[in-house]
């Protein structure tokens, strides 16, 4: 797939405990965004954050939290994020869904090896 130039990137912010289906939220995405043939999705998992609940979440030892905030970033074309957002609807009850302009500069895969 070739990216390059102006792009979309989609940001989802939920928690680590957020579940689809007895499986985790950001799995459930990333594998609606490979089935969708979007270019490429990662999850992050934040360290220390709160959102519309205002309930400060951290890896802190004395304070440890097992909701911890993670992120799944996507970036591609406008044409095929914009489709994606109802799925989002779907499977997002509380986060938050963020889309943004950039730029793509450099886009390049890995050629897959084949196992022997």
């Amino acid at each position: 797939m070739k990216l390059q130039g102006p792009a979309l990137r989609l940001t989802i912010f939920v928690g680590e405990t957020d579940l689809w289906h007895h499986r985790p939220l950001s799995t459930e995405i990333v594998h609606r965004a490979h089935r969708a043939g979007l270019a490429g999705a990662t999850v992050l998992r934040g360290i220390e954050g709160y959102g519309a609940s205002n309930h400060v979440h951290t890896t802190r030892i004395l304070s440890l939290s097992d909701d911890l905030p993670v992120v799944i970033i996507i970036v591609d074309d406008e044409t095929r994020i914009r489709p994606f957002l109802p799925t989002l609807d779907e499977l997002i009850g509380e986060g938050l869904v963020i889309v943004e302009p950039v730029e793509v500069i450099r886009y390049v895969g890995r050629d897959r090896q084949v196992s022997r």
